[in-house]
């Protein structure tokens, strides 16, 4: 038998895929709202075919997602639960889709990276995100992903930031706002204006309308490449930094110095390598995927602390949240 640490590895190009079809066909929801079922009475149910399920769920048991009694009758784990129910915040239904449906696709490109190297291979395609804004439903699809991955973290990030005292948030490249929502309900005072390329603004405009909050959260089109950052006492640069190279990181922080009315500060909400760079999992997974589907990778806390003092910001620290996503400070007096 394979040590289990192969295992998983090797049947995990099964697993993610199977994870998505359940969640697409409504398994997971069903088993939320009207508890546990046999594969037979879920296949009627949800009017699908009884042995494929049944092998779906066999899949799902076995690494854990799905609990199965001894009558045959599948149950989901309460830790796993919440974020398998769409009407949570931790919901990642949409990150996983995107896993499957774009990031899967994308990672057999490192067979050529490892023969001719990331520069040569990417070449002649498009910037990262003009692939993915290229359409309507490709757009919709990576923004509902961002949300899926970004909003349950960002709750206990805006705890940790501290916004009270904030008047003006500017968050930059904040898609449909999963931060910029989460520091507004949390900070009843604050303002927000999402700054993100023109075509996304539909898209937050939908969100804001839809969490209450058009009277609060706002919208500014730019490309931080060419435009300056709006002014804000506090810029957030959530999941942003690690789609790019460090050189363009030092540049987009100089920028964010310069937005940043005094006394002011800003937000890195990123994952974080440990210090030895073995670790998280999840991180040295992304940090793989920001390889074929970005121009960036994931940093250590003392590399992002490097770079916001190069930029001139001051007093740095780390707040470290319980789950992947962690927060980064700099204050610009």
């Amino acid at each position: 038998m394979l040590p289990s640490e192969l295992e998983r590895t090797v049947y995990g190009v099964i697993s993610t895929s199977v994870l998505h079809v359940a969640d697409k066909h409504g398994v997971f929801s069903h088993l939320i709202e009207y508890g546990e079922s046999t594969s037979t009475a879920l296949a009627a149910a949800l009017g699908v075919e009884e042995e494929t399920l049944e092998r779906v769920l066999l899949v799902l048991v076995a690494f854990g997602v799905v609990r199965m009694a001894p009558d045959g009758r599948c149950s989901l784990p309460e830790e796993i639960r919440p974020y398998l129910d769409r009407n949570d915040a931790r919901y990642i239904g949409g990150f996983v889709e995107h896993m499957v449906t774009e990031t899967s696709k994308q990672i057999d490109r490192l067979d050529s990276y490892l023969r001719d190297g990331k520069a040569a291979v990417d070449r002649d395609l498009p910037p990262p995100f003009e692939t993915i804004y290229r359409d309507d439903t490709a757009t919709r699809n990576f923004l509902r992903a961002m949300w899926d991955l970004s909003f349950g973290p960002s709750q206990e990030i805006a705890a940790l930031a501290g916004l009270d005292d904030v008047a003006m948030l500017i968050d930059v490249g904040g898609a449909t706002g999963p931060f910029a929502t989460a520091a507004l309900r949390h900070s009843p005072a604050l303002r927000a204006t999402v700054f993100d390329l023109p075509q996304v603004e539909p898209y937050l405009q939908e969100s804001a309308r839809k969490q209450g909050l058009t009277d609060r959260l706002a919208f500014a089109a730019g490309d931080f490449f060419t435009d300056e950052i709006p002014a804000g006492d506090c810029v957030a640069l959530g999941y942003v930094l690690s789609d790019w190279t460090d050189e363009t990181c030092a540049r987009l922080l100089e920028k964010a110095f310069r937005a940043c009315t005094p006394p002011g500060r800003v937000l890195i909400m990123e994952r974080l390598f440990d210090d030895t760079r073995t670790g998280p999992l999840s991180t040295s997974v992304m940090n793989l995927t920001m390889h074929v589907e970005t121009e960036g990778r994931h940093r250590t806390a003392e590399e992002y602390r490097s770079l916001l003092e190069a930029a001139g910001f001051t007093n740095c620290e780390v707040r470290r949240t319980r789950g992947e996503k962690h927060l980064i400070i700099g204050h610009r007096k």
